[in-house]
């Protein structure tokens, strides 16, 4: 809750949001206003996690880096302020997740308990992840999603002794949240059909395509996190990474914050075609350009809204060879499958989006087809996961104690 007023109130500062679309109060403002605060956001970014990293030691730890190598090590002070960095930035525009600082805080909360409860490694590490997915539960009101997150993803296992905690851990956070974040489905999707046969044809031909560009997504990822810059670049990398995404922002506007409003825009079924094709070629890049200029966030709601854009954007050309489906049902689709793919977490895709679409049921068949397919392709390709690809050389050398990786990923 406080991390999510950290972000409010500074978006409300740098753009004067109020309510609705964040996108929609960017539109409203000048081109000018909206390239200096972006610039300074740069600044910002520069010189705090510049000194983050010089003066404090690091930027707490990685919470995934933690649970794979079993030390479940991670440091309250530096994580929390990392945290609050990162809101910063993400509420002035930068194209990242705004989920990243609550997880991180959740694990490093979980990760201080378990040492002051002087308990197990084997339990620390359990822990550490229920406290990761209890944040992403609780910033996202998806409880079941943030316990199949914990598991699948940091556990790699669902079973009991993995779900259980986690499911407890993130129905608490999620509860507790509604004290003063929403407690209703984070987009609004109208309601879907029974898939037809035309719907099946689409997830399946969408799942092999996405597939494929889910596994550059990841080493875009990769790349982005291996060169990021250190020492005194660190002032200079984001402000110029920023400063672009502050340009590109004049012609789309939507390219700016975590990607929310950009999903929500494809499952309207609202853009053109050439409109689709820019924010769809724009967005990874964006997402990517901000992580290797030096900032900090989450990859979760950029990775669903370019699923969004691709599906809507695939949907399009679908529907004139096989009409049948409607054009939000084309972007769950597509989210759905770049979510999974992205994270090689299958399970833990489809219960997001059912969770954060509200559609449970209505499209359960193809939504599993699109995920599996799509799973399966981008495994073949690229082994890594969005979260595994930032984990790569360099990208966690400042972040802490823990810094051996999970053999595969």
């Amino acid at each position: 809750m406080t991390l999510m007023g950290v972000l409010h109130l500074v978006q409300h500062a740098a753009f004067d949001y109020q309510s609705g679309g964040f996108s929609a109060a960017v539109a409203a403002r000048s081109d000018l206003r909206r390239v200096a605060v972006l610039v300074a956001s740069g600044v910002f970014a520069g010189l705090g996690w510049w000194v983050l990293r010089r003066r404090a030691g690091g930027t707490g730890g990685e919470p995934t880096s933690s649970v794979w190598s079993g030390q479940g090590d991670l440091w309250l002070g530096p994580t929390v302020t990392s945290g609050v960095l990162s809101e910063v930035v993400i509420g002035m525009g930068a194209s990242l997740g705004r989920e990243a600082a609550p997880q991180h805080a959740g694990a490093a909360w979980a990760s201080w308990l378990s040492r002051r409860l002087s308990l197990s490694p084997d339990q620390k590490v359990v822990l550490v992840a229920c406290g990761a997915g209890a944040g992403v539960g609780a910033v996202y009101n998806v409880p079941l999603a943030g316990g199949v997150f914990a598991a699948e993803l940091y556990l790699g296992s669902l079973t009991l002794t993995a779900v259980v905690p986690a499911l407890i851990a993130s129905a608490i956070a999620t509860a507790v949240a509604w004290i003063t974040l929403p407690a209703g489905p984070l987009y609004q999707v109208p309601a879907l059909p029974t898939p037809s046969a035309s719907t099946l044809g689409f997830a399946l031909s969408a799942g092999l395509l996405i597939g494929g560009m889910s596994a550059g997504f990841v080493r875009l990822i990769g790349w982005a996190s291996d060169h990021r810059p250190e020492g005194w670049k660190l002032l200079v990398g984001p402000v110029l990474a920023l400063g672009v995404l502050g340009l590109l922002s004049v012609e789309y506007p939507l390219l700016l914050g975590n990607g929310r409003d950009l999903a929500q825009f494809a499952f309207d079924g609202r853009g053109a075609v050439l409109t689709l094709v820019a924010l769809a070629a724009l967005k990874p890049v964006v997402t990517s350009m901000c992580l290797r200029g030096g900032a900090s966030g989450g990859l979760f709601t950029p990775t669903v809204s370019f699923g969004a854009v691709v599906g809507a954007l695939l949907g399009h050309a679908w529907a004139l060879a096989w009409p049948g489906s409607s054009p939000a049902t084309y972007a769950v689709i597509g989210a759905a499958a770049m979510l999974g793919a992205a994270m090689q977490a299958p399970v833990s895709a489809l219960v997001f989006t059912v969770e954060l679409t509200g559609t449970a049921g209505a499209q359960m068949v193809a939504l599993a087809l699109a995920v599996a397919v799509a799973v399966v392709v981008s495994r073949s390709l690229e082994r890594r996961s969005i979260y595994s690809a930032r984990l790569s050389a360099g990208a966690d050398a400042e972040a802490g104690p823990t810094t051996e990786r999970r053999p595969g990923d």
